[in-house]
């Protein structure tokens, strides 16, 4: 069922009222604490100044902030995003040093109309990622109606993503959230077609849910990424040094199978010795990879074949990246399908870039305003592509037609 969004909201229940707010402000950091990619933090501005636009009196910012162990750690605080927000913002911006309890609700309720809060480290409290109950309590004291617009976030049951949903009300989607799951969804629901979708990354174990997911809806399924070795190996074929999962090869050759010209491999490949000898990388053909080499991205037949199926689609979901691109020579392949998307993206394709390694890649490639949409959260989006339900949209207000 559709879920309730700010637009939603009556004037009621939003005029004058502290605005409980759960944004994914998990940002890279440099050793000096300052922020080197604001993305995650810009995609959320619309909601703050859709809140504010509405009449909401404060934002109160609930978020985590990489993986503390323990308890609070000085370099997870969230101290320096509050900062880099300011830069973002003519609003004022103030960080609180708690996340919850007396001092915390007392920050929220004396803010000055139109002041941003942004509370501490949600995983410095033990209780976040159990999802416990009474900590979620406690968060809805915070706010007078919560608004969830942490898509990166959404595919765990914390108590700031999922609890505090239950006792919290309205509950809603942010402008963020909303847009994440309407392409997401459409994508997988009513595609235009050709439906292509492209897989990468190291292992199939981490992809294997989105191949059965995907494989019954798309016209076509790219393979690239070390999980192409995989399969290469379930082929027969030799694989070199590269990585392959030895107890998976079984259930690649199932999938092969299943597949049969659905699922499109690489013909070619970019080997080497090793990383580090990235002067020395050739292409080869899949069947001929050297006993001593290693695949560390696709080769430039193959790069041709994607682009080739790219140019005819209509639809387009891409998770994952075709080699180590964050290594050249191997960014190679990565590079060519993020052009390749960009054309297609021009030609009137719908195109989706599923988070996590692919969106950085598109990013730092000064690729991604020319997609479609570039999903924020990795991990929420491959659940969300395999059919998972996503506890953190779960919880929220059902749209009631």
């Amino acid at each position: 069922m559709p879920k309730r969004t700010i637009h939603d909201l009556t004037d009621a229940e939003v005029r004058g009222r502290r605005a409980l707010v759960r944004v994914d402000f998990n940002v890279p950091m440099d050793d000096r604490g300052t922020v080197t990619d604001d993305t995650r933090m810009r995609a959320a501005m619309p909601t703050l100044d859709a809140l504010f636009a509405r009449g909401a009196r404060t934002l109160v910012l609930l978020s985590h902030l990489g993986r503390p162990k323990g308890g609070p750690d000085p370099k997870f605080s969230l101290a320096p995003v509050a900062r880099h927000l300011a830069t973002l913002t003519t609003r004022p911006v103030r960080f609180v040093s708690t996340t919850v309890g007396p001092e915390a609700v007392q920050a929220t309720t004396n803010a000055a109309a139109g002041t941003i809060l942004l509370m501490e480290n949600t995983r410095f409290l033990t209780g976040e990622e159990r999802n416990d109950d009474g900590l979620a309590r406690q968060m809805a004291e915070l706010g007078d109606f919560y608004v969830d617009d942490a898509f990166g976030s959404a595919h765990r049951a914390h108590a700031s993503t999922e609890g505090v949903a239950h006792h919290l009300h309205p509950a809603v989607a942010g402008l963020l959230m909303d847009t994440e799951l309407r392409f997401l969804g459409d994508a997988l629901a009513n595609p235009q077609r050709p439906f292509v979708a492209i897989l990468g990354g190291a292992k199939i174990s981490g992809k294997i849910d989105v191949i059965d997911a995907l494989l019954p809806k798309v016209d076509s399924l790219l393979v690239g990424g070390a999980m192409a070795c995989t399969f290469f190996r379930a082929m027969g074929l030799e694989t070199g040094t590269s990585l392959v999962e030895a107890d998976r090869v079984d259930m690649a050759k199932d999938l092969l199978a299943r597949a049969k010209a659905k699922l499109v491999l690489p013909n070619d490949a970019m080997v080497a010795t090793s990383l580090d000898a990235g002067r020395a990388a050739h292409p080869v053909a899949r069947d001929a990879i050297p006993a001593g080499d290693a695949m560390f991205d696709i080769g430039p037949r193959t790069c041709e074949t994607f682009a080739s199926a790219l140019a005819s689609a209509r639809t387009v979901v891409w998770n994952g990246p075709m080699g180590v691109f964050e290594t050249p020579p191997f960014d190679r392949g990565t590079r060519a399908v993020a052009e390749a998307m960009a054309r297609a993206t021009a030609a009137g394709a719908t195109t989706i870039v599923g988070g996590g390694d692919s969106a950085a890649a598109v990013e730092g490639m000064h690729l991604a305003s020319r997609m479609t949409h570039v999903s924020t959260g990795g991990g929420a989006s491959l659940e969300f592509l395999e059919g998972k339900v996503l506890p953190g949209v779960a919880a929220l207000d059902d749209r009631s037609n």
